[in-house]
């Protein structure tokens, strides 16, 4: 028997020799299918060496008044203030774990108190961050959330030279930012193509991770266009991200840089192995914005839109599960104006075609305020290309109307209509109120709602405006319609919610049990 030494030789040996062989048989091209060629390990030090001089250390500070402690400010009160000067690596971390950021000491009991003096403004650092050299004359790409709030940005490059930014424009929405420093000749980085990254591809990050200036981590792109954000859909990575690596470039092995760390999926505030970037292509046509006025520009058509479920696109007779619901049409929209409708589904817009939900918000987003887009959505069974203007995205959207009506409609003793019985609605007319405050020429209204009905989600309230895409004015044109339909199938209504539109499929008794 081997000692364990000597069973740790063989063993490699072993694994030597069958690699070789499995080598030689991929070479060979035997075998029924072709093999796959395992690649060993990347070597990442090139790409450190090419890229590294582009990435830049991130420091920020804002200016606070502050007295001496016991009695020195404007006011003369002893209420604690933060202290000025700490290190901002242990300031990011406190931060980021939810821990007290020290304060100045108050008075001790009974200590006199000084004549109130002018409060002294001091730099109080905010964080530390990271980011990357654009052009050879200073523009510099980061994350909006390093430089959030900041009154001073100190720019730090990898051969310790120091500059102080100035603030070019920053992007909430997307979470990007462009500064600029007083340089020239510097080492800018290379944009790679996203739509050319992979899942499963290498990919490096450098950054400063708790103010650790030019760490370097590497891992495997885990996923692509993964919807966390509004108008973003990140590349989701196993990267070690930590606090300080936002705004630092993500790198393919080609040394290009495909996207900058914004983001980690995390419990305990450090890396845990889900860690989010925002796609170059997208910062990028953020970045040419900030760099042109400053601010983002971005179009809105004014709806609310959800997802389409593969149950409701069959009940609508949609071939896909795919496109945007439209669930709500603000009032004095370009889609009011153009007669978009609660219900209709988004599958176009602007030519560009339109998966799922997320899509929509993104494709509005991206076209420039003024244009005049066709939008092309499915109503009640039919295809219908519809033209608009897209306006301008204001950084405070209109005040919401308020859900739901004041005008409580009479209550019948009793419903006649004995098909809508049968899936748990009692259904009333709509009321004038109700018709002028949503729009409506017409619909059935429940009055209360019991049975299938109620377990599918139907309200109290809701408004009936289509059964199996055909339009309802009224409880009697309901009650027709519910009574022509096929009880062993599942039966869709249009509904109203308040300003809202949606659909509700009601299954058949037997898979109701």
């Amino acid at each position: 028997m081997l000692t364990k030494p000597y069973a740790i030789v063989a063993c490699a040996l072993l694994c030597a020799g069958a690699a070789s062989v499995m080598n030689v048989a991929a070479q060979s091209g035997g075998g029924a299918s072709p093999s796959l060629v395992v690649r060993g390990l990347p070597d990442f030090t090139e790409l450190v060496e090419q890229v590294g001089p582009s990435v830049v250390n991130i420091r920020t500070s804002e200016k606070i008044k502050v007295r001496a402690p016991w009695g020195g400010g404007a006011s003369g009160d002893d209420d604690a203030q933060p202290f000025a000067g700490m290190d901002p690596n242990m300031l990011e971390l406190l931060r980021r774990f939810g821990m007290p950021i020290p304060q100045m000491p108050k008075a001790p009991q009974g200590a006199q108190k000084q004549p109130p003096a002018a409060p002294q403004e001091v730099d109080r650092p905010r964080g530390v961050g990271s980011g990357f050299i654009l052009s050879a004359d200073g523009f510099i790409l980061t994350n909006a959330h390093v430089i959030d709030g900041a009154t001073d940005v100190l720019v730090m490059l990898t051969d310790k030279r120091e500059f102080k930014a100035k603030i070019i424009g920053a992007d909430k929405r997307t979470d990007v930012a462009v500064v600029k420093i007083e340089a020239t000749g510097l080492p800018a980085v290379k944009l790679g193509d996203v739509q050319r990254l992979k899942v499963g591809e290498w990919v490096m990050a450098i950054g400063s991770p708790f103010g650790l200036d030019n760490s370097v981590t590497a891992g495997i792109v885990s996923a692509k266009a993964r919807d966390t954000g509004e108008y973003l859909p990140f590349i989701q990575t196993d990267v070690a991200i930590n606090p300080g690596n936002s705004g630092g470039p993500l790198i393919n092995m080609r040394g290009e840089v495909v996207g900058i760390n914004s983001q980690i999926v995390t419990r305990s505030g450090g890396y845990n192995g889900v860690s989010l970037s925002i796609p170059i292509d997208e910062a990028i046509r953020v970045a040419d914005q900030l760099r042109a006025g400053g601010r983002v520009a971005r179009g809105r058509i004014g709806v609310e839109a959800g997802s389409v479920s593969a149950d409701l696109a069959q009940s609508l007779g949609l071939t896909q599960a795919k496109g945007a619901l439209v669930a709500r049409v603000l009032d004095d929209s370009p889609a009011a104006a153009a007669g978009i409708e609660p219900g209709d589904i988004v599958l176009r817009f602007d030519g560009k075609p339109i998966e799922k939900a997320s899509d929509l918000p993104r494709a509005v987003g991206s076209t420039k305020p003024g244009t005049k887009t066709t939008m092309s959505v499915f109503r009640r069974g039919k295809m219908l290309d519809i033209s608009l203007v897209v306006a301008e995205l204001e950084p405070d959207d209109a005040k919401r109307a308020q859900v739901g009506s004041s005008d409580a409609p009479a209550k019948p003793s009793s419903s006649p209509y004995a098909a809508a019985a049968q899936l748990g609605l009692m259904l009333i007319d709509v009321s004038e109120a109700n018709k002028k405050e949503f729009k409506l020429k017409g619909g059935a209204q429940v009055e209360s709602v019991f049975g299938r009905a109620a377990a599918a989600g139907v309200r109290q309230g809701d408004i009936i405006t289509a059964i199996a895409n055909q339009p309802v004015l009224n409880p009697k044109e309901a009650e027709v319609v519910l009574s022509q339909q096929d009880k062993a199938k599942s039966i869709v209504l249009q509904i109203r919610r308040g300003p809202r539109g949606d659909f509700i499929l009601i299954k058949p008794e037997s898979a109701a049990k």
